[in-house]
């Protein structure tokens, strides 16, 4: 049979694409890793951790122990609330700061994960959430390609302000507030002990559900911790804490849980199963036997004792080069700082001359709701020694010489 050759005039065959994900065939995450991996730019658009500080022969032991003595199940199918041994590990890590048991524990692959279980679950076209202006940009995303509307909150450098927060409630009527109170990402902000009181009895008052987002909290430079604001009397009823072993781990494991209270539970489950059934076997063991046997509380200590220098580096080299006027943060854990270099600056419009000069961020437009600053701009400080940060800061800088 002679198959005819296609009309030279023909149109090349395109599937049709949902309409909330129109326009959205790039992202700024997908564009994070594009840039980390080319050799002729340092990046500082990604949180991502140096690979020459993980764990790699406590990783190594677990998964040889896990394949060795549980292979067989390993390799095998789970459940989707998560394998029990995992479920243990993580209510025992959360219980330090709010009484948790392993049946109020859903695992994820990642927090991303749970940020779309999250979604899935709880939302409905049309709903509104409540985030910080600004907030964690693949967050937007999740909860916006489910339908919801974003309204950003606004913020000071204590985080979320309570009577901003109190008032959108009262405007909006939310299906639910999504923070990110520690070490946030993109600002590297921490709200302290009294703001969250204050968030909390706003959110007891008016009834309304906290998504809380916890992936850098034990990345702490000065030793201080901070419970999360589930752990406030009566909030781990009315709250989703999300947590994530990616950075503090291997990003690569892609494992997370979330903790809730109720029925609710099961809606998640319900949810998790219908994205991906369950996340790996042999991962959740894995990360099991790690939390059971290695010495993270030491791992992270060094971790961050190496970040801290880093952010010093950063903190030095760019405050120099910075506009008058301009306002930069300075976290005490995490993984960024957030620069806004002031009226005049668009950050998205010096990109492509800056990763021209070798050296990437990551625009701060992306990580606002509504209204965004233009003039912001997002830069992690974990994946480059001091000498390099100090260096690729100095080639930013004149770029942003030439904008001024």
């Amino acid at each position: 049979m002679t198959v005819s050759p296609a009309p030279e005039t023909a149109q090349p065959f395109r599937f049709p694409v949902a309409a909330r994900y129109a326009g959205m065939e790039s992202s700024p995450l997908k564009d994070i890793f594009s840039l980390a991996a080319r050799e002729d730019v340092t990046s500082f658009a990604g949180g991502i951790p140096d690979p020459a500080l993980f764990a790699l022969e406590d990783v190594r032991a677990c998964y040889d122990w896990v394949l060795t003595h549980r292979g067989h199940r390993a390799l095998q199918y789970g459940v989707s609330e998560g394998e029990p041994e995992l479920r243990e590990q993580a209510a025992r890590r959360l219980s330090r700061e709010v009484a948790t048991d392993a049946s109020q524990i859903r695992v994820t692959s990642g927090s991303q994960e749970g940020l779309f279980v999250v979604a899935q679950a709880l939302l409905e076209p049309g709903d509104v959430v409540l985030v910080e202006s600004p907030t964690y940009l693949a967050a937007v995303q999740a909860f916006s390609v489910h339908g919801a509307r974003m309204v950003g909150v606004e913020t000071d450098d204590d985080g979320v302000v309570p009577g901003a927060l109190e008032e959108a409630i009262r405007t909006h009527h939310p299906r639910m507030v999504y923070l990110i109170p520690t070490f946030q990402n993109p600002t590297g902000r921490t709200m302290p002990v009294a703001r969250r009181e204050a968030v909390a009895e706003v959110l007891r008052r008016t009834g309304v559900p906290l998504v809380e987002d916890d992936p850098y909290g034990a990345l702490s430079f000065t030793g201080s911790t901070w419970a999360p604001i589930a752990a406030l009397p009566g909030m781990g009823e009315r709250t989703i804490l999300l947590n994530s072993m990616s950075k503090l781990m291997s990003p690569g494991v892609r494992i997370g849980w979330m903790r809730a209270e109720g029925p609710v539970l099961d809606t998640l489950a319900v949810a998790k199963a219908a994205i991906s059934m369950q996340s790996s076997v042999v991962d959740q063991l894995t990360v099991a036997r790690y939390l059971e046997t290695a010495d993270l509380e030491g791992h992270i200590a060094r971790v961050s004792a190496v970040y801290r220098e880093r952010r010093d580096a950063m903190a030095r080299a760019i405050a120099p080069v910075l506009p008058a006027g301009a306002h930069v943060t300075h976290p005490d854990g995490g993984m960024f700082l957030w620069a806004a270099l002031g009226e005049g600056y668009d950050a998205q419009d010096m990109l492509a001359e800056a990763v021209e000069a070798g050296v990437a961020y990551l625009p701060g437009w992306s990580f606002f709701a509504e209204r965004p600053d233009r003039s912001t701009m997002r830069l992690s400080f974990v994946t480059h020694s001091p000498a390099v940060i100090e260096e690729a800061i100095g080639r930013l800088g004149a770029v942003i010489a030439r904008h001024g």
